[in-house]
């Protein structure tokens, strides 16, 4: 059971790598723990054939089918525009009110991240562009109107679908009310839960069953859940609405452990522990392996004392083998790419987007 109960709990991480090659101490400690995942950043990425390289060699040591995650975007949060060219942000295509393109995007993204050996994207952002949050999340987000945010949302996933990236909304259950940056403090947002339900997670609501992965905030919602732990570690947030509410079936997944907006309010060993007893599937920690180390063994230790906990490690482990068993994920290239006919898609689309006037719709119907 302990050899099972190992890879069961590796299965709940995907970690971040220090630099561009595997080191003889990641290729140790991913012998290890077996994670689930791994999750690339600028600092992994310097070439086409080096990216590819250092995703395969990760997921062979780790010796177990893997998410081979990215953040793409588009416009500020875009890993891959110094290799190909800069994205377009959410907010620049949809301001074109034009599905065919917010399709596009979608697409290209999954493109981009398909042919260095991506399968797994966490994108589309879902959070409303509310003027609480205007300094924090900029042109990541696209409108005020939760209508607005699926349609945009929706279409982009097709285009995510017709590549075979996995793709994840987030951040549940709605960062638009905060004026606070989660990467470094926990944003209080006090929302009531009628402002939460009927705007903030309307745009979840509509989506359940398009999403593969649904990514859970680091931030406080004290007026509509009565409590002031942040939704990453919460149970009213994650097993009540997400999974009771609003019935999601997919993956959830924390964002960034190391960020300050759960780092301020507990320990890595604490949080992780918490966020999985919530109901979380997956924990992402994205840099420092003392943290992925100390969460796994935080993980283990809990599991192998705490029958409840360990039914808890193996209902996610399930869900997260049976997602990558039953879905086609991208598989890896077996050469290097050229990317010059991509790095002219992008830049036509960019091309596009700018000259494109904006359409005023209507997308109050999905």
């Amino acid at each position: 059971m302990s050899a099972s109960l190992r890879h069961q709990v590796g299965q709940l991480i995907i970690a971040g790598l220090e630099g561009p090659d595997l080191t003889s101490t990641e290729r140790a400690w991913l012998k290890l723990i077996r994670p689930g995942g791994v999750i690339l950043f600028r600092r992994n990425i310097e070439g086409a054939s080096q990216t590819i390289r250092l995703l395969r060699e990760a997921t062979e040591v780790a010796g177990s089918p893997s998410f081979r995650c990215v953040d793409l975007e588009g416009g500020l949060v875009d890993r891959l525009r110094d290799l190909i060219a800069p994205m377009p942000s959410p907010a620049a295509v949809y301001a074109t009110r034009k599905p065919a393109l917010f399709k596009k995007h979608g697409r290209l993204i999954a493109r981009e991240a398909r042919s260095l050996g991506f399968n797994a994207v966490f994108a589309p952002v879902l959070d409303l562009a509310l003027p609480a949050s205007a300094s924090v999340m900029r042109t990541r987000v696209v409108s005020s109107d939760p209508a607005e945010v699926a349609a945009y949302a929706l279409a982009f996933l097709d285009g995510f679908a017709m590549e075979a990236i996995v793709g994840c909304g987030k951040h549940f259950p709605g960062l638009g009310g905060g004026n606070l940056d989660s990467h470094h403090s926990m944003p209080v947002i006090q929302r009531s839960w009628d402002e939460v339900w009927n705007q903030d997670l309307a745009p979840f609501r509509a989506l359940t069953g398009h999403l593969p992965m649904i990514m859970v905030a680091h931030a406080s919602y004290p007026q509509a859940s009565g409590t002031m732990l942040p939704a990453s570690i919460s149970p009213f947030w994650i097993t009540k609405v997400l999974r009771g509410e609003l019935h999601y079936r997919g993956l959830i997944i924390s964002d960034d452990m190391e960020m300050g907006g759960i780092l301020t309010q507990t320990s890595i060993e604490e949080a992780a522990i918490e966020a999985v007893a919530a109901g979380t599937d997956i924990l992402e920690i994205c840099k420092d392996p003392a943290l992925v180390l100390r969460a796994y063994e935080a993980l283990l230790s809990e599991a192998e004392h705490s029958p409840s906990f360990r039914r808890r490690v193996q209902l996610a482990a399930g869900r997260i083998v049976r997602c990558k068993e039953q879905r086609t994920l991208a598989s890896a290239p077996k050469r290097p790419p050229g990317l010059e006919r991509l790095r002219l898609q992008v830049k036509h689309f960019a091309r596009e987007i700018e000259t494109t006037p904006p359409i005023h719709s209507d997308f109050k119907q999905l």
